[in-house]
């Protein structure tokens, strides 16, 4: 039986009179790769920010290896690369690898070999010297990949990794997150690139703060009767709208 490693169970959010999530249900296996997807607004952001313990929920449970988050323990096994990026933008690029990666428990040779595997994967070994506020926003979310990857977290929790990222890096990019979960990591990530949803072991649909639809790619496509996740995705907006 897969190991459970993160849940969200009929987890319900509201802001203010917006009720961004409603009755969202999802379970993330050990070594798999879960996407979610869905038009901007949908709740993909705010469900990670719950899972997290960023967001209290307003009903359900946001669990991590068993335990109710937010857990600072549970935290500590967690590699999260948000949105915003937490970026020392006075210091160069090598300090905040250095500073970070000294949170997660590296040092030395080790960390330095962390360092140059990382930074090489995001096409930025030669900006080490480089202070970050004169870095593009490309180069700083991939500098924050670079940071999110140190130690190996058991759990990787990525908002949109790859947006701004030109596409043969992504495909690198992709055979290391693969890499990864065929070595036990497990990965939730959001993502607006269709084909990328392919990659993934399964896919939540969001639409409206509701699961719209959950299954392998395959399950999905099936269901839908497509060729691909881009047209799961656009029958789904079309059969969302002809509820309304």
């Amino acid at each position: 039986m897969a190991e459970m490693v993160a849940e969200l169970e009929h987890a319900r959010k509201v802001f203010g009179k917006q009720v961004v999530l409603e009755d969202i249900s999802l379970e993330l296996e050990k070594g798999q790769i879960l996407g979610l997807i869905g038009p901007s607004g949908s709740g993909k952001t705010t469900a990670i920010k719950c899972l997290l313990g960023m967001e209290k929920l307003d009903a359900g449970e946001a669990l991590i290896y068993d335990k109710k988050m937010p857990n600072r323990k549970v935290l500590n096994r967690i590699g999260y690369m948000g949105q915003t990026l937490a970026l020392y933008e006075n210091l160069s690029a090598k300090e905040n690898l250095t500073f970070f990666g000294n949170l997660k428990g590296l040092s030395g040779k080790k960390l330095d070999s962390e360092i140059e595997r990382y930074m090489r994967l995001v096409n930025l070994e030669g900006k080490l010297k480089d202070i970050v506020n004169t870095f593009s926003g490309g180069m700083k979310r991939r500098l924050s990949l670079a940071i999110t990857l140190l130690a190996h977290p058991d759990l990787l929790i990525l908002d949109e990794p790859t947006v701004g990222i030109d596409p043969s890096l992504r495909q690198s990019i992709w055979r290391e997150l693969r890499h990864l979960s065929e070595e036990g990591q497990t990965i939730l990530m959001t993502t607006h690139v269709m084909d990328e949803a392919e990659r993934c072991d399964k896919v939540g649909l969001l639409v409206d703060g509701h699961i719209f639809a959950l299954g392998t790619p395959d399950e999905l496509k099936q269901r839908f009767d497509a060729d691909s996740i881009e047209e799961v995705f656009l029958k789904a907006e079309e059969a969302k709208d002809n509820e309304i």
